[in-house]
């Protein structure tokens, strides 16, 4: 039997499933955590593979998920242990979890990367703009012939012209504008904004935003169960105000007070644990949506966060009290979950430690769906992750880089791979072993490098070189 990738891509693989298994099985398995244990269920379809085969019928639809302010102390499944993830973890169990995935310190910053799939100093003017000449993932999709969908928050300025420009034929937002304001009507009573207006009170009042959301993209799904789509579906959970979802108690006689001042005088941190499982909750709805319109072998889910949990927010990790690391440059601030669902086409229980940046989506996905990189998009930075999804040899980073700044943080530039850390000549030059020094105390001085490290910092310091406009 063979694994094959759906019909019309320029490259067909053809893998031998017996191979794939005895390397998986054999190789890979007993490295993986403990904590990821195979169910029945998956040992069932293992066995089964070499007889199945492994494939898509057509070109796969794409859901890519993004939780706010999300940390990789959050699931469960990565040893957190203040909060109920099962949807998460069920994701992990029967998919891919990728170790090494690495967000910028803040959040438009890193949608900026996903979106364009460049790093920031070739596009990034302020927050919250994007700027109308760069071509988006949505683009890419439009122009392949998939429908396209955007969900959720939007925090990119420029409302239906924009969204329509960046290749998203349908959408439902949140923050359709820069001068909007975050905090304001984020949740219950929610102003969400849909084909250039706003929706009225009516429709909105009493109403969480993210059920809003999900039942919008819930019928776009129902509107092409026989053509591919790609949606993106943009959590307004778990960032700030801190407030209760629908599933606590004090969700009914909630009053939002829609006032700029929401964020410091009408939220409490008691209720994040609930908004925590809320957001899992509704990640559960899109896999069961799918599935109820047999699209599930058929569809490939993808989630991650856009940078890591509030600092105000503490949480049991691996034993350890640790506290969020949003704006956080060590591992604290940039590490984030990152898991991919499909069943019959991802094989279940993976851990894979090969780096990855949100510029590597804009490839990933293109060859997910069989549809040809963009040539015309200006230089792209990412690196696909595709291969490791489908378990062949292809490209691997040997290193991700961060060229970050707002309207109130200085420059910060700086290169890494799994075991060392570089920031740029502005920042000190500081050289890390980040394996050794999570927490960046100790840098180490140029007389105490190795010959091996001495060639890194040699490595990092010409991406510095070359990663300039």
């Amino acid at each position: 039997m063979t694994l094959t990738t759906w019909p019309g891509r320029k490259s067909i693989f053809k893998v031998n499933i017996g191979v794939l298994l005895f390397i998986f099985l054999g190789i890979f398995l007993p490295s993986c955590r403990k904590d990821i244990k195979l169910t029945k269920k998956d040992e069932t379809y293992l066995k089964s593979a070499d007889k199945s085969g492994i494939s898509l019928k057509r070109q796969p639809n794409i859901i890519l998920i993004v939780g706010d302010d999300v940390g990789y102390e959050i699931p469960s499944f990565l040893g957190g242990q203040s909060y109920e993830t099962p949807t998460l973890d069920f994701m992990a169990r029967n998919g891919m979890q990728f170790r090494q995935a690495y967000c910028h310190p803040d959040g438009y910053p890193s949608r900026l990367a996903m979106q364009t799939g460049k790093y920031n100093f070739r596009n990034y003017t302020r927050w919250g703009i994007l700027p109308p000449e760069e071509k988006t993932i949505g683009n890419m999709f439009e122009d392949a012939g998939y429908k396209t969908c955007f969900v959720g928050k939007w925090q990119c300025d420029g409302g239906d012209e924009r969204i329509r420009l960046a290749g998203y034929q349908n959408y439902r937002v949140f923050v359709p504008f820069n001068k909007n304001s975050q905090k304001v009507g984020r949740y219950k009573d929610p102003i969400l904004y849909e084909n250039a207006d706003y929706l009225p009170s009516s429709e909105t009042n009493g109403k969480f935003s993210e059920d809003l959301m999900f039942n919008y993209l819930s019928d776009f799904i129902d509107s092409n169960t026989t053509k591919p789509f790609f949606a993106v579906y943009s959590h307004n959970l778990v960032a700030r105000p801190w407030v209760p979802s629908p599933d606590d108690a004090d969700y009914a006689n909630w009053n939002p007070l829609h006032d700029p001042r929401y964020d410091v005088d009408h939220e409490d941190m008691k209720y994040f644990p609930g908004m925590v499982k809320y957001m899992d909750k509704i990640i559960g709805q899109i896999i069961k949506k799918v599935k109820s319109e047999g699209l599930a072998e058929n569809t490939i889910i993808l989630y991650t966060a856009d940078n890591a949990t509030k600092r105000e927010i503490t949480s049991v990790f691996k034993g350890k009290t640790v506290s969020g690391g949003k704006l956080k440059t060590t591992r604290e601030g940039t590490s984030i979950a990152f898991v991919a669902y499909c069943p019959g086409t991802i094989l279940p229980g993976q851990i894979n430690t090969d780096l990855v940046d949100f510029t590597d989506f804009l490839p990933s996905l293109a060859d997910m769906a069989g549809i040809p990189r963009p040539t015309n998009y200006g230089t792209l930075d990412g690196v696909s992750f595709y291969d490791n999804l489908i378990n062949i040899n292809g490209e691997n980073r040997d290193w991700v880089f961060c060229h970050w700044f707002g309207d109130d943080q200085p420059l910060i530039r700086f290169v890494n791979n799994k075991t060392y850390k570089l920031y740029d000549s502005t920042n000190g030059n500081k050289f890390f072993n980040i394996q050794k020094d999570l927490y960046e105390l100790s840098p180490i001085p140029d007389t105490e490098l190795t010959l091996h490290e001495k060639g890194i910092k040699t490595q990092f310091e010409q991406v510095f070189l070359e990663m300039h406009k």
